[in-house]
């Protein structure tokens, strides 16, 4: 299993699914999984913006593994996003039958943030918000890693600057160095 983190703009979808695409693996998005789901709870709370809690997100994190049984590898995107559901991925590995290979974190700087995120044109991505986000991401991700490193999980912090080909290089060259390829 390959996790990707980084902050909104910093490309974890694209580089994700290009990943997955590259060597038939599957590409698991929280928020895609959330969309597709048909639990009906679920689609409420996020048709009016509410956050899904740790038992549901796991739940449906755990089912999308499951049916991923046949896939050599998996990626995560946007999970785990708080340090209990790290804690749960790790513990529940008897349960979904996969190891953490690698931890994928794409580091972009604020300024590169703005500039990608203002051009995607939502109402909400004013600069306010966007450094909102980012605080809110430091404070989520930080325990998350260190917790990671206690458990001996391999994190390569990636530079998210450049094309997204010379992006997914250097991704490609961790998983490669990882013997994950």
């Amino acid at each position: 299993m390959i996790i990707f983190f980084g902050p909104a703009g910093a490309g974890k979808s694209v580089q994700g699914q290009i990943l997955a695409a590259r060597h038939n693996w599957r590409w698991l998005s929280t928020g895609q999984l959330f969309r597709d789901t048909h639990d009906a709870e679920v689609l409420k709370k996020m048709s009016v913006g509410e956050l899904i809690d740790n038992e549901t997100t796991e739940r449906v994190i755990l089912e999308a593994l499951t049916r991923s049984r046949d896939i050599e590898h998996v990626i995560l995107d946007g999970f785990p996003r708080k340090l209990e559901q790290a804690q749960w991925l790790v513990d529940s590995q008897p349960d979904h039958q996969r190891s953490i290979g690698l931890i994928v974190v794409l580091e972009v700087p604020r300024e590169e943030l703005l500039r990608r995120l203002q051009l995607r044109g939502r109402i909400d991505d004013t600069p306010e918000v966007i450094d909102e986000r980012l605080n809110v991401y430091r404070q989520e991700i930080y325990p998350i890693l260190n917790y990671l490193t206690e458990q001996k999980v391999r994190i390569a912090h990636i530079d998210g600057r450049g094309t997204v080909g010379q992006v997914h290089d250097r991704i490609e060259a961790e998983v490669e160095a990882c013997s994950l390829a």
